[in-house]
């Protein structure tokens, strides 16, 4: 595990052990002090010189921050607890801060080692200064080490599952906040097709009806009457406020179609992107359609060819617009997997999107077909009977 990442998490533990290693240190001393130890001073001076190398890597910060350094440090700190167990039996209770320091400092292949090596010279210092024989002065060094390394990896598997949780929390707040936006987005794109459908199907369809109306009673106005400025005057006011609701109905139209016709747009969604090639033709006279009309198609044929990417597993795929004369007609085939066109207009999440398309042929007076079965593609076919020519002007 990485020092610097632990840090922060093992600010009391490692507080803890400055406490316990100065403490062992002051008791190794303390005992020889008090002692019959002939090499008394020595003892003092091998604890103050180990107690000040330990000091001054709690107190430098690469050792927390660089392998190198924190391997350096605690060579260094090793060989002053060496002379002190040369010295003094009562070093040995020094090993256990240091199992702890090697578990921490060092990777898992040198630090288990090093414990090891560590339990194996405090047993060897005690035999080495003829202490009466128990089986304490074995089985202490090995279980503390033990302890040890069962905390020390122990704590190490719960930090990494902390951080995989924490990773995970991130992403999903992150997800949160990317689906927040898109349901803004969508939303957003929702209200403004309604509010065109609403301006075209309402105010622009009542003004070209009220100028038609005008003109005719024009026509049948005499040469000269005083009525005549005024119908005209109300003609011109109406002819005005049709050009604005034509203008409201582009700006609020999809992205896709402000720069082009329905056919370009279609053809911009059949180019470049992943999944199967995907080839986008025309048939028919091409004519003029409503802004809704576009919508429909558009909204269609998107939602049909990301069906195509996300189930139908297809290797081609083709987008047809067709115009007939007094109708238009999309359709949308692929040779992919196919569906049961029942069984996925019956599921309660609104299977494959087709409940949606539907609603949108159906708003217009068109109808939506689809044809599939498992293993043999799907076609969706959508029809739009054109509204009659006045209303194709608007």
């Amino acid at each position: 595990m990485d020092p610097r990442a632990m840090t922060p998490a093992l600010l009391v533990p490692r507080l803890c052990l400055h406490l316990l290693m100065a403490g062992l240190l002051a008791l190794a001393a303390v005992r020889a002090l008090t002692g019959d130890a002939t090499n008394a001073p020595a003892v003092v001076a091998a604890t103050a010189v180990t107690g000040a190398i330990y000091a001054l890597g709690a107190l430098w910060p690469s050792v927390r921050t660089s392998r190198g350094a924190a391997a350096l440090w605690l060579g260094v700190l090793c060989a002053a607890w060496l002379v002190l167990l040369v010295l003094s039996p009562d070093g040995l209770w020094a090993a256990f801060p240091l199992y702890f320091l090697q578990l921490h400092l060092l990777p898992v292949r040198w630090s288990l080692p090093a414990v090891a090596a560590t339990a194996g010279a405090a047993i060897l210092s005690y035999l080495r200064h003829g202490e009466p024989l128990n089986p304490g002065a074995f089985i202490g060094p090995l279980l503390g080490a033990a302890v040890a390394v069962a905390t020390v990896l122990g704590y190490q598997v719960l930090y990494r599952e902390s951080e995989s949780r924490r990773r995970l929390i991130d992403e999903l707040i992150a997800t949160r906040a990317e689906l927040a936006g898109a349901e803004r987005a969508a939303g957003t794109l929702a209200e403004r097709e309604r509010l065109a459908g609403e301006i075209h199907d309402t105010l622009a369809q009542g003004l070209s009806s009220i100028q038609l109306l005008l003109r005719a009673a024009q026509r049948t106005l005499p040469a000269g009457a005083p009525a005549a400025a005024h119908v005209e005057q109300a003609r011109q006011a109406a002819q005005d406020n049709l050009a604005e609701a034509r203008r409201f109905v582009r700006e609020l139209s999809p992205p896709a179609l402000q720069h082009g016709s329905l056919a370009a747009a279609l053809e911009r969604l059949c180019s470049g992107g992943p999944g199967p090639r995907v080839r986008f033709s025309t048939s028919g006279t091409p004519v003029a359609l409503p802004t809704p009309y576009e919508v429909a198609l558009l909204r269609i044929a998107q939602s049909a060819l990301a069906n195509t990417l996300r189930h139908a597993e297809a290797a081609r795929a083709e987008i047809t617009l067709s115009f007939l004369g007094s109708a238009v007609a999309l359709d949308v085939v692929d040779d992919g997997a196919g569906f049961d066109p029942l069984r996925a207009t019956a599921d309660d999440d609104g299977g494959f999107g087709l409940p949606a398309m539907r609603s949108r042929a159906e708003s217009l007076g068109g109808a939506l077909t689809v044809e599939s079965a498992p293993g043999q593609g799907t076609a969706v076919a959508v029809t739009l009977p054109l509204p009659p020519a006045p209303g194709m002007s608007v």
